[in-house]
């Protein structure tokens, strides 16, 4: 397994986005496994978070509940995932409401990607489940995060037990006393109305044994129920708040991952180019490229007949503006 915090905090290390993205190049050049893939193998939702496009009916309605064949999956791990780093399985749906996720493993773990994850609300899975999935070789979990207090958790959160999470969370934590290898991580979306509640954090959830707590500040997703995205609102209280929880995390050799306060007035990042280069979406819905065909492609034939090669050394030698991208996510520090 290795270490994708270490390789986080190298990449904010390095300054210079040429000298990256020419490491990209000869990753890519040389055959190597540095592209992320992002997998959604259903299209669906148990909950209706406020600030995601599932708490929009039309958009609900539209997305049609799709999710991958199991058939699907060994010819989806032959085009993808001998060049992956890492797999993330749930990215903007929720996987546990996917059958087949214990053969997703399985398939990552045979075509030896280094890191496997997942990202889920954790309130359908029983110790049963965790315990298979920690058992197949899951590297991390993610649980996602809206709300300290009860009453904040689930107003944010339409759907889901605050008690079921916490149930969860005492499961990981139990064990990992038998698994230590895997990584339990939080991350939690905070807004205006969520930021405050944060200070007592530690006090509701410091007894369980997570290594990695992330603050993601509130981004658009659609048309919401939730619709106050500016962060102008938390601007003012962040630092005291994020302070905080830093120090607390220091203490408890925890890491934490969150945009600085400059970051959230940034209007350009030059790292978006790189997420061009190694960020690979694939959903029932859209697999990467539109033009990409999972029964012909695989990501070495896609390349090469679109010259991606060429394409990657040309972002090494971008110069000015040409090389700064409109921000489209934010830079994150890693302690």
């Amino acid at each position: 397994m290795i270490n994708v915090y270490f390789l986080l905090k190298i990449n904010r290390y390095i300054k210079s986005v040429r000298i990256k993205n020419l490491g990209i190049f000869f990753l890519h050049l040389l055959g190597k496994r540095y592209i992320g893939i992002f997998l959604d193998p259903v299209y669906a939702c148990n909950l209706r978070c406020r600030m995601c496009y599932f708490s929009d009916d039309e958009k609900r309605k539209a997305l049609s509940h799709g999710r991958f064949k199991q058939e699907d999956l060994p010819r989806l791990a032959d085009a993808f995932f001998y060049r992956a780093l890492k797999l993330q399985i749930g990215c903007g749906a929720e996987p546990s409401l996917f059958p087949y996720n214990m053969e997703l493993i399985r398939l990552g773990k045979e075509k030896k990607v280094p890191y496997i994850s997942m990202t889920t609300n954790a309130n359908l899975y029983q110790e049963k489940e965790w315990r298979k999935l920690i058992a197949a070789g899951l590297d991390e979990i993610t649980l996602s995060l809206h709300g300290v207090t009860k009453q904040t958790y689930e107003y944010f959160m339409t759907g889901a037990s605050y008690e079921a999470f916490h149930s969860s969370l005492r499961i990981l934590s139990d064990l990992k006393k038998e698994y230590p290898g895997f990584k339990l991580r939080i991350n939690y979306t905070v807004n205006k109305d969520n930021l405050q509640e944060l200070s007592s954090f530690f006090e509701i959830f410091g007894n369980y044994r997570f290594e990695v707590l992330q603050i993601r500040p509130i981004q658009q997703l659609g048309n919401t129920a939730y619709n106050d995205f500016s962060w102008n609102a938390i601007y003012a209280h962040y630092d005291s708040v994020i302070g905080k929880l830093k120090a607390e995390c220091f203490r408890n050799q925890i890491t934490f991952i969150a945009p600085s306060k400059y970051d959230l007035i940034k209007t350009e990042n030059p790292d978006s180019t790189l997420t061009d280069s190694t960020y690979i979406y694939i959903s029932p819905r859209t697999c990467w490229q539109e033009d990409f065909d999972l029964q012909k492609d695989t990501y070495n034939s896609y390349a090469k007949r679109h010259h991606l090669g060429r394409k990657l050394l040309a972002k090494v030698f971008q110069k000015g503006k040409s090389a700064v991208e409109t921000k489209k996510n934010l830079n994150y520090d890693i302690n």
